[in-house]
């Protein structure tokens, strides 16, 4: 037995990223909506118990994986938003008027996602991390285009352009930086990371600078960084929720990862360009760009998806400094996929698209709307809940570290949670707007009926206890894998 689980334990990161895409393929097979729900959910469910499974594990590379403090709270954030947006989706699947067909299209698409997530977190090759991206990518495309309207088709196209330039920009990038080593390499080019820390302060600091320039611009573009930021309102406006909830939680998370890893070796060059100066750039522009649109947005979603871009440029902010603040950034991802989905179920299982239809939800629906009221206050950064404490801790280090960084970044912050509250003031206690479902014809319903509440918000409330968890107290083992995740991150 013992013998059995010693051969199984190195298999685990490879089961994580296997099981939803072998999941997701046998999906798509499945003629029964019911059943290919229960199987999504089971599938994520299985992924999250993998998960917390690697957490048990010592931290190392296993052939062209690793487990490192960097991407281990990555991935169990990931696992567990995998598994709540499975079963959100499954309540909302008949609001969504899938076909059975489009239904399957959804959960395959869905779990080759996840798979494909978590291989872009655990890949130690930049070449592996790639391909990963690009399939979650490709997998986001499809979703978005599900419902088959003009506009989601039009959403789909552009984010299939701007999200293949993005990716062949980091393709670039990534062959350019094999190149800055080759030849510290004996003549043999080699993307594993460690053989690239290995050799990267000897390499040519040009050649890696321009490396590095266009990994952040590439993979920037799939995090919701500007200038390539434009997809992700239209995506998030016209696809599914579930996707809706992927994309701000997980896909901006793995590729603001992969930009990560690419500053962990061209930091060590001292002939190089800072790369931590060039994310903090782009970070702050992102932010202050948000900021700003934010007044102007009246569609839901594309509110939260501009929130979204401001919010990851935060976090590139925190990384950009180094030392204190990306321990501050790691929290602030942390915290803002948990608020920000969380917030995507409510607005979903709410049935309206527009923010005026909103007004009043506290009032009509009080469970949900004072649920909505209560995850937007945690988004606009307000206590006891985590992006308060993440947002402190980045104004401070900003502030201490780069006094010029203190107007701008205070000012971003402090429009961002403006736009937020006026939302907020109308859903408590605003007049209550009539009632509207989506313009899409009612789907089959796939949950017994007194399952259907319970799977709609349970996800709403487990995120927001655990975004408050972690504002109030945050374990000390948590702490620590995340302060060592600042050291990896520079």
């Amino acid at each position: 037995m013992n013998e059995a689980l010693a051969m199984l334990v190195p298999t685990l990161p490879g089961l994580l990223v296997a099981l939803p895409v072998i999941g997701g393929v046998a999906l798509g097979a499945i003629p029964s909506l019911r059943l290919a729900a229960w199987l999504n959910i089971a599938l994520a469910a299985a992924g999250f118990a993998l998960a917390l499974a690697l957490a048990a594990l010592p931290f190392g590379v296993n052939g062209l994986l690793h487990i490192d403090a960097l991407n281990l709270p990555l991935l169990l954030l990931g696992a567990l938003v995998g598994l709540t947006t499975a079963c959100f989706s499954a309540a909302h699947l008949p609001a969504e008027g899938f076909t059975p067909l489009t239904g399957r299209a959804s959960h395959a698409a869905f779990q080759i996602f996840l798979g494909a997530h978590h291989l872009a977190l655990l890949a130690e090759n930049l070449g592996l991390a790639w391909v990963a991206i690009e399939t979650a990518t490709l997998a986001s495309v499809s979703m978005v285009a599900l419902h088959r309207g003009r506009a989601a088709i039009e959403a789909a196209r552009k984010f299939l352009i701007m999200a293949g330039l993005g990716i062949a920009l980091a393709l670039f990038g990534t062959i350019v930086l094999a190149l800055a080593t080759q030849p510290l390499l004996g003549g043999e080019a080699s993307l594993s990371l460690g053989v690239l820390r290995g050799v990267a302060a000897q390499a040519d600091g040009r050649l890696l600078s321009l490396a590095f320039a266009f990994l952040l611009v590439g993979y920037g573009t799939q995090a919701g960084l500007a200038p390539l930021h434009s997809w992700l309102p239209d995506a998030q406006a016209e696809g599914p929720v579930a996707m809706s909830a992927v994309l701000s939680g997980l896909l901006l998370n793995a590729a603001l990862h992969a930009i990560l890893r690419a500053k962990t070796v061209v930091g060590l060059n001292p002939a190089s360009l800072s790369p931590g100066a060039l994310l903090l750039g782009l970070g702050l522009v992102s932010l202050l760009l948000a900021s700003m649109s934010l007044w102007r947005r009246r569609d839901a979603r594309r509110f939260l998806a501009w929130s979204s871009i401001g919010h990851v440029g935060l976090a590139a902010i925190g990384f950009g400094l180094g030392g204190a603040a990306s321990v501050a950034a790691m929290l602030h991802l942390l915290g803002h996929s948990l608020v920000k989905t969380a917030i995507v179920f409510a607005v979903g299982r709410a049935g309206r698209r527009d923010l005026a239809g909103l007004a009043g939800l506290a009032t009509a629906r009080p469970i949900l709307g004072w649920s909505l009221v209560t995850a937007m206050l945690a988004l606009a950064g307000l206590p006891p809940f985590s992006l308060f404490a993440s947002e402190f801790l980045l104004l401070q280090q900003g502030v201490t570290r780069l006094p010029w960084l203190s107007l701008p970044l205070a000012l971003g912050l402090l429009l961002t949670a403006l736009a937020v509250l006026r939302q907020v003031h109308a859903i408590a206690l605003g007049l209550a707007a009539p009632s509207a479902g989506t313009n899409l014809p009612p789907g089959p319903a796939v949950l017994p009926p007194h399952l259907v509440p319970w799977m709609a918000t349970v996800p709403v409330h487990l995120h927001l206890l655990l975004a408050l968890l972690l504002g109030l107290a945050l374990p000390s083992a948590l702490y620590a894998v995340l302060a060592e995740a600042g050291r990896i991150a520079g």
